[in-house]
């Protein structure tokens, strides 16, 4: 049987829809959206493909997204900056909310968009994909570069003093589990598949919560208490303070595929809100809490803090242990699946498995020199983050639809985004890049 014909009117609807990743030019943008709405309006059909993800999941994805080893620096980055600097966490959470909106509308563009990349590439050609794509997965390495430093940072305070000798060298505490941690994951990266590891959304979630909640306890029940002062304001600490705020909020590089996996995306906004307060509320939990315990001696991650003797102290390390370990292979696969598409031998056989154990042995590399996390993390949110949370979502909006056609209310809150984000990104990239030259 032939298959029925289009109206004519609907015949020029599909005529028009790219179909090609970053198919439609900035030009042709209002003529796509306007063709698209109109087919949906008459003809009751959706041209963009529909997901399945409900509201619920959607906000679990979201949050997992948002909420990660964050939560273990945000202490620190509060003794930073001192108690003032917390209304800043709040600012960049309302920035970065508005930024995930911003992305949205970019989205909204055409069904052909499927990602980040594809919105920078309707902004600028493929110069802007290859941006885009770059900031991505450099954000990506070293954030599993973090996620090696973490395990051996609290390995080495669950087992201090531990030690290996391979011939006339001597591994030992940190550098030993950092190694150690690495060649365990190494397997996990082989994986064809890491769709087993999808239930990281419910159990992120649940990890962060869990974690906040050893930490309050050592401060009521174990003796620790909540005593401790700290300081108003402290602006020399400020730049590093700002970064790991940054990093708190860098999920921007999922967005455009949780809303694509929406059966409703009329409810991305909600879910936006939905997200960004919840972790809102942890990550302002977890600072206040752990700045009232330890004051300026809070280490860069609070477990560390903890008094090992404490049963409550250990399933905060445990928890902190597992989380990392797991979301490891998942945020290393697109890097590798970019790199081996353009090898010889592609994702098959021997060229899949040396590119992936490469990635995972210069992480380890990087992890063993640079064993500073908290360093790390305020300079991945200080340059990283606050180019694909602010800076970009604001530029390519502004490419795509103008400034001339805004809200004066969204005008100035789109300027004020690039001005913070240029202004905490300088200062932070050079704060960052200044005290880890001098660490090492």
């Amino acid at each position: 049987m032939s298959p029925p014909l289009l109206p004519s009117s609907l015949e020029n609807v599909v005529c028009v829809l790219p179909s090609y990743h970053g198919g439609a030019t900035a030009s042709e943008l209002p003529l796509l959206r306007h063709r698209e709405k109109a087919a949906e309006k008459t003809f009751g059909i959706n041209i963009r493909p529909g997901g399945e993800a409900s509201f619920v999941r959607t906000c679990f994805n979201g949050v997992n997204a948002l909420s990660g080893v964050g939560i273990l620096s945000i202490p620190y980055a509060l003794s930073e900056g001192g108690w003032l600097s917390l209304a800043m966490l709040i600012v960049f959470a309302a920035a970065c909310c508005y930024t995930g909106l911003l992305l949205q509308r970019c989205m909204d563009g055409g069904h052909h968009l499927q990602s980040y990349p594809d919105i920078g590439e309707l902004a600028f050609g493929s110069s802007g994909r290859v941006t885009v794509s770059v900031f991505i997965y450099l954000e990506l390495y070293l954030v599993c570069t973090g996620f090696l430093i973490l395990e051996g940072d609290n390995l080495d305070k669950l087992f201090p003093n531990a030690s290996l000798s391979l011939g006339k060298t001597k591994i030992e505490g940190k550098q030993l589990f950092t190694l150690l941690a690495g060649i365990a994951i190494l397997p996990v990266s082989w994986l064809r598949s890491l769709g087993a590891l999808a239930f990281v959304s419910f159990g992120g979630v649940l990890a962060s919560v869990i974690l906040i909640g050893c930490v309050f306890y050592a401060g009521a029940m174990d003796g620790v208490g909540f005593s401790e002062r700290g300081r108003l304001f402290n602006p020399g600490g400020l730049p590093t303070s700002l970064g790991l705020y940054a990093f708190c909020y860098c999920g921007h590089a999922v967005f455009p595929t949780l809303l694509n996996s929406m059966k409703d995306r009329t409810k991305f906004p909600t879910v936006l809100s939905v997200c960004f307060l919840v972790c809102t509320l942890c990550y302002s939990s977890m600072a206040v809490i752990g700045y009232l315990m330890y004051g300026d001696d809070v280490e860069s991650q609070v477990t560390l803090n903890l008094p090992i003797e404490s049963w409550t102290s250990k399933i905060a390390i445990y928890t902190t242990l597992i989380n990392p370990f797991t979301k490891y292979a998942l945020m290393l696969s697109p890097m590798a699946s970019a790199i081996e598409q353009r090898l010889p031998g592609g994702s098959q056989g021997l060229s899949r498995l040396l590119t992936r154990a490469l990635l995972v042995g210069s992480t380890v590399a990087i992890a063993i020199s640079v064993p500073l996390f908290g360093y790390l993390m305020a300079l991945i949110g200080s340059f990283l983050s606050v180019v694909a949370a602010l800076l970009l979502p604001c530029v390519c909006y502004l490419k795509i639809y103008g400034l001339s056609g805004q809200s004066k209310t969204e005008s100035v809150a789109i300027l004020g985004i690039l001005v913070m984000g240029v202004l905490v990104g300088v200062t932070g990239t050079y704060s960052s890049l200044r005290q880890i030259a001098q660490q090492i």
